[in-house]
């Protein structure tokens, strides 16, 4: 990979519209972007980072979705319950399918009706997430792969292998606290204000305070900002802003080769005024065009500082919809102790 300029620099949109970012660090043809630096000799070494550990303790990354949840641009989630094989309770409002239960046994079931995208709430977006008009990562053109259902490439289906690496967390909510500054409590917790830039200066000193070791290349590197602790309880104000890294943060993290960044807001960046300066979400298209780096939104880390834990094995098996660009499956990690 060419060296990387760490700066706020907008890319030139004619150049890159017109293939300067064609072809991809890859190679031509190329469909796995970061995923080529999770080598099988990449997975052992994640597994030896839980070594000869005497208890396992196992995270799941992902937020609880719940009917309403708060989605960009009216993004669903709707859930009702089917029951069948006996009667409801007065006032239910899903689906009976029948109150007699099935055969001489007496069989009852349970089962859930789902309407929802797989782009809301944790989820993990895929190289054909964003673009420059119809041209994607590595030259792939819309109006050559759009189908009715879904993509003919760049599908979830073509990332390959699930996700074996090595993961980090960078707590910057923490870091920012122990300085005492651009954080407000919420819940007895520390989340970073709305729209605060982190800035690169911050994701070192949160490096440096957690002596996290030195990102390889095929690493998943996860930022905390805390702000995914009001999608529940205020959801407004959830959606009307987002903290997070602008374009010198995203490219200085991208030119680790991470395989996966991931955030706990509801958008990768910032959307300071200031710091955007009315390009739209110019971050998604670095990481996805540029770099080949998927990138996950909306993850939840509370439960992972909470537990005093920053380096971790990660693991992720997308829902392999054909066609679909992004997954919402939850994001594993495990993490050892020695005691």
């Amino acid at each position: 990979m060419s060296e990387i300029a760490i700066d706020d620099e907008m890319f030139d949109i004619e150049a890159v519209s017109g293939g300067a970012w064609v072809p991809g660090p890859y190679g031509p043809g190329d469909q796995l972007g970061t995923y080529n630096e999770v080598t099988p000799e990449k997975r052992a070494g994640a597994l030896a980072m839980i070594g000869d550990a005497r208890r396992l303790q196992t995270i799941n990354l992902s937020d609880v979705v719940f009917n309403g949840y708060p989605g960009f641009d009216g993004r669903p989630y709707q859930q009702q319950l089917v029951i069948a094989g006996y009667a409801p309770p007065p006032g239910f409002e899903g689906v009976l399918k029948r109150a007699e239960p099935f055969g001489p046994n007496r069989v009852s079931y349970h089962e859930e009706r789902v309407q929802t995208t797989y782009n809301i709430a944790s989820k993990v977006n895929g190289l054909l997430h964003c673009g420059v008009e119809d041209l994607f990562y590595n030259g792939f053109r819309g109006r050559d792969i759009a189908r009715n259902w879904g993509t003919s490439e760049l599908d979830v289906v073509s990332w390959g292998a699930p996700l074996l690496t090595r993961g980090f967390l960078i707590d910057v909510a923490g870091y920012k606290a122990e300085v005492g500054a651009d954080v407000f409590e919420h819940d007895g917790r520390s989340v970073l204000e709305p729209n605060y830039r982190v800035t690169l200066e911050d994701l070192e000193g949160a490096c440096d305070r957690q002596a996290l070791p030195a990102f390889e290349p095929g690493d998943a590197i996860l930022i905390r900002t805390g702000w995914n602790r009001l999608a529940r309880n205020d959801p407004e104000r959830f959606l009307a802003a987002s903290p997070g890294p602008w374009l010198r943060e995203t490219r200085w993290l991208a030119s680790k080769r991470p395989a996966l960044l991931a955030i706990d807001t509801w958008v990768w960046g910032t959307l300071a005024p200031e710091a955007t300066r009315g390009f739209y979400n110019a971050c998604h298209q670095e990481l996805n065009m540029r770099f080949g780096i998927r990138f996950g939104e909306g993850f939840q880390f509370e439960e992972l500082s909470e537990a005093g834990v920053d380096r971790f094995l990660l693991a992720h098996t997308p829902l392999r919809g054909e066609g679909a660009t992004s997954s919402s499956s939850p994001v594993l990690a495990i993490a050892g102790f020695a005691d």
